[in-house]
């Protein structure tokens, strides 16, 4: 779990989490997952990332394909919306795999409403 109980959507964030580890929820992430989160660790917690990155790594959490649909939805995504690869890498996954995109920036997900498959972290239940 990531420092501070102040942080910003941390309840709907551990509900997510233990729902995931109770198998209610099947997580999947896009191959980039680790470079993006670790860069985030390492800039925020820089003392704590290493450990930080080992539990997340041993979730063991389900890497997405990055076949042709996934990249085109990816691409089209940035295209359409102006929002950036990495965060329109989710949410493809989550309209390739027909399931669900649960970021916690708002301002990706006002941008994307209306093509669906996403759901802001905040309204997680």
């Amino acid at each position: 779990m990531l420092p501070g109980p102040d942080e910003k959507d941390r309840e709907p964030a551990l509900r997510l989490r233990d729902a995931a580890m109770r198998g209610e929820v099947n997580l999947k992430v896009p191959s980039l997952w680790l470079y993006e989160v670790g860069n985030a660790l390492s800039r925020r917690f820089p003392e704590q990332a290493g450990a930080l990155l080992d539990v997340l790594v041993a979730f063991e959490i389900e890497e997405g394909d990055t076949h042709g649909l996934w990249r085109q939805h990816t691409t089209d995504l940035v295209r359409r919306y102006g929002v950036t690869f990495y965060d329109a890498a989710y949410h493809a996954l989550a309209l390739v795999e027909k399931g669900l995109f649960v970021p916690a920036d708002a301002r990706y997900a006002r941008r994307v409403v209306e093509i669906g498959g996403v759901q802001m972290l905040h309204d997680y239940r």
